[in-house]
C-alpha cells in the first residue's frame, strides 16, 4: 500500500510539472540553444513506427528510449539491430545495437549504442576552401546502461544513464545523461497503463581540442604562440514524457492497442502523440501493424523559423513487425520496419532486426 501511495504522489507531482512545464517549455526563445539532440531521435523501428506513443506500453529495448520502466517487461534476452537513414537524401546514418538480459524474477538490465555517422567530409582551410587536402568523419554517439526492476504486479520503474560523445577531426565532447520511468498497470486484463518518463537529465557538455587553437605571431619578436580558445556549454535537450495506453482485447490472438502521449521539451516544441498497433498471434509467427501521428506547433506550416515551423518531420508514421516463433522454446526472430514522413527530404527509414530468447 505504501508504494502505490508513493506512485500516486509521484504521478501527480509530474502532471504539476508538465502542466506548469508549459510555461517555459516549447518556448520558441529556446529552440536550437540546446545540444546533443540526436538524444531526441528514437533509432528504434518498433516504437517510432507509432509516433513514439508507447510511453505507457513500449517493452524491452524499444522502451529504453521511450521509458526505460518498459525495460522490465523483457521475458529473457533480447537482441536488437536497427539501421536508419535519417533526413532521407542527407547522407546521414544510425546504426544501433542493444542487449537486455533478464537478471532476477524482477529485475532486468540492458546495454544499448546508438552512433550516427554522416560520411566523410572534405578539410578546409583559410588557404583552402575547397578542401584536396583529405576529409574527416565526424560521429556521434551515445552508450547506455539501463536497469528496470518491477515492484509489484501493477509497478514497474527503471533508470537508464548514458555517455554521450561527439567528435569531428580536431574536436570532442563528451558528456553524461540519466532518464528515468515509472509505469503504472491496472485492469481486469491489465489492459490500461500509464507511464511517466524524465530523459536527457545531466551536466552541460563543451567541446575540446585542437580544433580551439590559434597559431599567431608576437609582432616584436616573430616568434610563434598557439592560443586556445574556450568553447562555449550548452545544455541537454531535457524533457517529461508522459502517457496512456489500452488494449482492446478482442480475442486471445487478436489486440488493438490505443496509446496516447505528451511531451514537454525544455528546448523545442511541445508533442502531443498518438498511436496505434494492432498485433495478431499465430501458432508460426506474430503480425503488429503500427502508425502514429505526432502534432507540434507550426508543423502544418510550410516556413522553417522559431515562430512557425521547426521540425523537418510532418508527422505522420508507420510500420510493420514480424516475429517468427522457433524452437520448443517459442523464441522469436524478427524484423521490424518504420517510415517516417519528413518534409524536404526524402523521408525517415528503419530497419530492424531482433531475437528475443524464452
Amino acid at each position: 500500500m505504501r508504494i502505490h501511495k508513493l506512485i500516486t504522489r509521484a504521478f501527480m507531482a509530474a502532471a504539476v510539472v508538465s502542466l506548469s512545464g508549459t510555461a517555459y517549455a516549447g518556448n520558441g526563445d529556446r529552440v536550437g540553444s540546446a545540444g546533443a539532440t540526436e538524444l531526441l531521435i528514437n533509432p528504434w523501428a518498433r516504437s517510432a513506427a507509432w509516433g513514439d506513443a508507447g510511453i505507457s506500453c513500449a517493452n524491452g529495448l524499444d522502451a529504453v528510449y521511450t521509458n526505460i520502466a518498459g525495460l522490465a517487461f523483457t521475458d529473457k534476452t533480447q537482441i536488437r539491430f536497427d539501421r536508419t537513414n535519417w533526413l532521407g537524401g542527407a547522407g546521414i546514418n544510425i546504426n544501433s545495437a542493444g542487449l537486455a538480459q533478464r537478471v532476477s524474477e524482477s529485475s532486468v538490465i540492458s546495454v544499448t549504442v546508438m552512433a550516427m555517422s554522416f560520411g566523410d567530409i572534405d578539410i578546409t582551410t583559410v588557404d583552402l576552401p575547397e578542401g584536396g587536402i583529405g576529409t574527416f568523419t565526424p560521429v556521434y554517439s551515445n552508450f547506455n546502461v539501463g536497469y528496470a526492476r518491477e515492484f509489484s504486479n501493477s509497478i514497474y520503474g527503471g533508470v537508464n544513464f548514458k555517455v554521450i560523445n561527439e567528435s569531428i577531426a580536431d574536436l570532442r565532447g563528451t558528456s553524461v545523461a540519466i532518464d528515468a520511468g515509472i509505469r503504472y498497470v491496472t485492469g481486469e486484463e491489465d489492459q490500461m497503463k500509464f507511464g511517466i518518463a524524465l530523459k536527457n537529465i545531466g551536466p552541460t557538455m563543451s567541446f575540446q581540442g585542437d580544433g580551439l587553437g590559434i597559431s599567431v605571431l608576437y609582432p616584436s619578436t616573430g616568434d610563434e604562440a598557439t592560443l586556445e580558445q574556450r568553447s562555449a556549454t550548452f545544455e541537454m535537450p531535457s524533457l517529461l514524457a508522459i502517457g496512456g495506453s489500452y488494449d482492446f482485447n478482442f480475442s486471445e490472438t487478436n489486440k488493438l492497442t490505443a496509446a496516447l502521449g505528451f511531451t514537454a521539451n525544455s528546448f523545442s516544441n511541445d508533442n502531443f502523440r498518438l498511436g496505434l498497433n494492432y498485433g495478431m498471434d499465430l501458432d508460426k509467427a506474430n503480425f503488429n501493424l503500427m502508425a502514429g501521428y505526432v502534432y507540434e506547433k507550426g508543423i502544418f506550416s510550410s516556413e522553417f523559423d522559431f515562430n512557425s515551423r521547426v521540425t523537418a518531420l510532418s508527422g505522420l508514421s508507420a510500420g510493420v513487425s514480424v516475429d517468427a516463433v522457433v524452437g520448443k522454446s517459442k523464441s522469436l526472430i524478427g524484423i521490424q520496419y518504420a517510415f517516417r514522413q519528413t518534409r524536404l527530404f526524402n523521408n525517415v527509414h528503419t530497419i530492424g532486426l531482433s531475437i528475443d530468447l524464452l
